[in-house]
Order: C-alpha cells, then structure tokens, then sequence
C-alpha cells in the first residue's frame, strides 16, 4: 500500500471527524469555544447541516471516509482531523501539536490507526512540536515544512529523519509572527497544491525565495486577495488534480481556479470552517491519494 505524499492526486481514502463527535451538543459549545479560542459561537445544528453537504462532496470522489471516534479526551478541535498526524509513502507519523489543547488527539488517532491496521512508521519524541497543517508535500518527493509557532527545529530535524528515505528534498519555510502566537497560521494557511503545476496562494505571508521556488517549478500561482484570505479561500482541499472544494464567498479566488480549468465544489462553512478557522484541508485527513 502506497499511503500519502501528494495533495493533490486523487483522493481515496480519507479520515475526518463528525462535528456531532467533535462538537457534541450547544451546551458543550457555549462552555468551550471560548478556551479554543474560536471567533464566535458556532451553532451546533448549522454546523452538522453544513457538515453534511461537505460530506455529499466528498462522497463524489473519495471511495472510504473513516470517522474518528468520539473521544472525553479531545475537545472542539478535535473536528480538524488533519492535525494530529502526517501521512508518507510508508505510512502515518503522529505528531505533537504546538497548541497544547490539542495534544491530546495524537494518543486517540494512534489508536485509531492501530484498529484499522494503518502503519505508523513514527512519532515525535522529547520537546518535538508539529501540526500536519505545516507539513506540505509539494510533490511526490519534495516535503516541506513551516517552522512557526506550532511546528518547532526539533520536530523538522525528527521529521528530516523519518522522512529522509522517502525525499529527495527537504525544505523549511520560516513562517511570519501575522496575528501572534495565540493564532493559528500553518503553512497551509498560504498555501494549497491543487495540481502538480497549480497552487492557490497568499502571497503577502510567503518568504520570497519559497515563491521564487514555487515560480521556477513552474507552478502557476492562484492569488488570494486579503479579504478572500480572511475568509479561508486559500484552504482548498483538491479532491483529485484540478478538482477541488473551497468554501463559500470567496468569488475571486474560485473564478481564477474555474479560469485555470478547475472544477470548483463549494459549502457553506461559517460554523466548521470560519469560526474555528479550519477549511476543508484541515477537516480532512488524505490516508491513500492516487
């Protein structure tokens, strides 16, 4: 079985987790959103209809959606399945999130991928901090990897490590302070792969030689605006190369996707997309793409 290092090629297997697990009722809304630090209240049945129609689409491509488990544990965050671990050719590593309310999670997908007899070819050890959101295969041999305040140098020289056999280029984007430690930018946050020669971009935040890089490897590069940013059309999940979702209201960026040939699926997220800033790379897990 060859496991992940695209994110792009055809997606067939995914793992997610259902807002109904991960949100559980409005009560236990109104008492966490708070401490997770999510932009406002997210109304709980909105969120599970707005789940759904998420789900329809994934449905229309991907041949095995895997749920997590609800779990005492994890909290809200617990919804953004894509976090707690790292998927290689070889199979998954588990990470250690940099925000500590969600470190939790990577002991509940362990065992998780256990039962379904998914490899883990490795863990993060010590003072190692990583989420799977700064973790980006480029291509099938590239990886690279944002070093912010979620994914620390001890978790890139670990990474470096379990990884070397599998890439023949490992590369670190330093990632800019933007709204502070208290706010979440990965390096998915700018950017997401939705062919091997097509990325969706916000500029403003990437260092210079990254978009030079991305230029040179000829990799035309869909702008963001700031406002279409803000709104999270710069987290678009391909679903196989140039067919991806991205969620509602982000005009601009959906048009100049259709215009590089792409077939656009939009939701609506303002629950489990714009208050907990997760789009719909964060709410999935790709397990097996190609």
């Amino acid at each position: 079985m060859h496991y992940c290092s695209s994110m792009y090629a055809p997606l067939k297997h995914v793992i997610v987790k259902d807002p109904k697990d991960a949100f559980r009722s409005q009560t236990h809304l109104s008492e966490e959103w708070k401490t997770f630090n999510y932009l406002s209240e997210p109304n709980y049945e909105e969120a599970l209809s707005e789940y759904a129609e998420f789900i329809g689409i994934l449905g229309k491509y991907v041949e095995t959606i895997e749920y997590l488990p609800i779990a005492d544990e994890v909290g809200l965050d617990s919804l953004y399945a894509h976090d707690p671990v790292k998927f290689t050719p070889n199979g998954a590593i588990i990470l250690k999130s940099g925000k500590k309310l969600r470190q939790p999670e990577a002991a509940v997908y362990k065992d998780f991928l256990r039962q379904k007899g998914i490899p883990i070819i490795g863990e993060l050890t010590g003072e190692a901090v990583s989420d799977g959101g700064d973790i980006v295969w480029l291509d099938d041999r590239t990886l690279v990897v944002g070093r912010g305040y979620r994914t620390n140098d001890e978790a890139i020289r670990q990474l470096k490590e379990m990884t070397a056999d599998m890439v023949d280029e490992f590369i670190v984007v330093q990632l800019p302070h933007d709204l502070g430690e208290a706010e979440c930018l990965h390096l998915m946050s700018f950017i997401s792969m939705v062919d091997r020669d097509l990325a969706v971009v916000h500029s403003r935040l990437m260092p210079v030689f990254f978009r030079q890089l991305l230029i040179e490897r000829g990799i035309q590069l869909v702008e963001v605006p700031k406002d279409e940013y803000d709104s999270l059309g710069c987290n678009v999940l391909a679903l196989a190369p140039r067919v991806c979702v991205i969620p509602q209201g982000n005009k601009e960026t959906k048009q100049q996707l259709l215009d590089a040939g792409a077939t656009v699926y939009e939701y609506k997220g303002d629950e489990i997309t714009v208050k907990g800033t997760g789009g719909p790379t964060c709410l999935t897990c790709p397990v097996v793409r190609g």
